[in-house]
This record gives structure tokens, sequence and C-alpha cells, in this order.
């Protein structure tokens, strides 16, 4: 029997990258798992890939309406939610002189804005006893050239994972930040960096990194999958660095 056996997750961004990895570890584990995802082919080929036990509604965290019909959706097919991964996340590389408001209106809206109200609005079906995971990043404990809208994002996502642990520990709601580093995810093909931009950072990764490599998706899951279940019973309001020492050493 899996260690989420019988339980329901929300999985944020789960139609790649991290949460596509998030979602197939979970469904692993037992539990039936209901994606979001702003586009709508890779939201299906996700449900493809994972191939049991999980479903799909296409819609953007920044956009309240697509929450509410998200959750209403969700409270339909399952009742309710015992475990939220808030993963969906966007970035921004761009230097402080060449900062736009569009860069930070967008960034802001998806990783703080967006994360913000998923969760709010998840509260009436979180089952009481159930646990939230929040996708921050290395990026929030270092500073690096370029990125100072996305890390002020991620900052801002652990210090809501201790608020809000101090908010619902009532109900007995675990809330824990899982803070990723140099992952090797889609997102460093599809122009969110140019190519020589991307082919430089993976190269220079092995040498800035003490484990010597970019981490895998699924060792991001793992991370996930230990937060939100009853392994991590005692667990709340913390930061689980997934980076091969990268922030700590």
């Amino acid at each position: 029997m899996g260690r989420l056996e019988g339980r329901i997750a929300l999985i944020t961004g789960g139609n790649s990258g991290i949460g596509l990895a998030t979602a197939e570890r979970f469904v692993n584990e037992g539990a039936a798992v209901v994606i979001t995802g702003r586009r709508q082919a890779e939201l299906d080929e996700a449900v493809r890939h994972i191939g049991k036990n999980v479903t799909a509604v296409r819609g953007d965290v920044s956009n309240l309406a697509d929450l509410d019909r998200l959750y209403e959706a969700v409270r339909r097919e399952h009742g309710r939610i015992d475990f939220l991964v808030a993963n969906a996340g966007v970035p921004t590389w761009a230097p402080l002189g060449s900062i736009t408001e569009a860069d930070f209106d967008a960034t802001f809206n998806t990783n703080v804005r967006g994360l913000l109200f998923t969760v709010q609005k998840a509260l009436p079906l979180i089952a009481d006893g159930g646990s939230i995971v929040l996708n921050a990043s290395v990026s929030g404990s270092k500073g690096r050239e370029g990125v100072s809208v996305y890390s002020a994002t991620k900052a801002a996502v652990r210090s809501f994972a201790r608020c809000w642990a101090a908010d619902l520990r009532a109900r007995r709601i675990r809330v824990n930040a899982v803070s990723p580093g140099s992952i090797d995810t889609p997102i460093f093909g599809n122009g969110a960096l140019p190519p020589e931009r991307a082919d430089e950072f993976k190269a220079n990764v092995a040498a800035t990194v003490p484990l010597g490599r970019m981490g895998t998706p699924d060792e991001v899951a793992k991370a996930a999958v230990f937060l939100a279940s009853d392994d991590s019973s005692y667990v709340t309001g913390i930061e689980l660095f997934v980076d091969g020492g990268l922030a700590q050493v």
C-alpha cells in the first residue's frame, strides 16, 4: 500500500516539469490526483503519461475565476482535498535596470497572488489534518544576478509557509515549503532563457552545486511526497531544500 493511499491531491502546474513528476509520484503512492495548468495540450499529454487516477482542469492560477471553476470541479468529483501542492510558477530573468512593469506584474501575479488565492480558495475543501506544500526556490535565499523579481516572489512563498502554518494549526493542517535548486526541467528549452544562456547555465551548474550536477524533477517530487505524507506528521512551517547543497555549502 502506498503512503498516500485513498487520499485526494491537487497539484497546480502539474502539466510539466516538477509538477508532472510530483503528480506521477502521488499517483504511484496511491493518491487520486487533480492537476491544473494553462495549456490544454500539455495537460492532455500529462494525463496520458500518468495513465491512471489523474484528471486535469485547465486554468491559470492568477485568474480567480479559473480558481473558482477548478475548486468547483474538485468538489463535484472528489468532495475534498487531502493534499495541496501549490507548484505553479513562472520565472523572470532581468537585471535591475531592465525590469519592466509587465515583468513585475506577471511574476508576482502568478507566484505570489496566484499562490495565495490557490491556497485560500482551497481551504473549505482541505480536510482537517491535511497537508499543503508550497513550491519555493533556493533563489529565495541566494543573491543571483538578473533574478531579483523571481527571487523576491520565492522569498514571499517561504514567508507564507511560516505564517500559514500558524494560521491553520487549529485545523492541524501542516504547511511546508520545498525549495528546489538547479533542476533540469523543460523550462530551459522553451524560450524562458535564450539558448546560449540555457546552455551556459547548465554547463556551469556542475561547478557550483556541491553534488556536482543538476537535480531531477523526480527528486523534488519525492520531497513533496514526504512533506504531504504521514512520514512528516510532526513537520510544519519548514523549508526543505532540494538543491544538492547549493544554498547550504
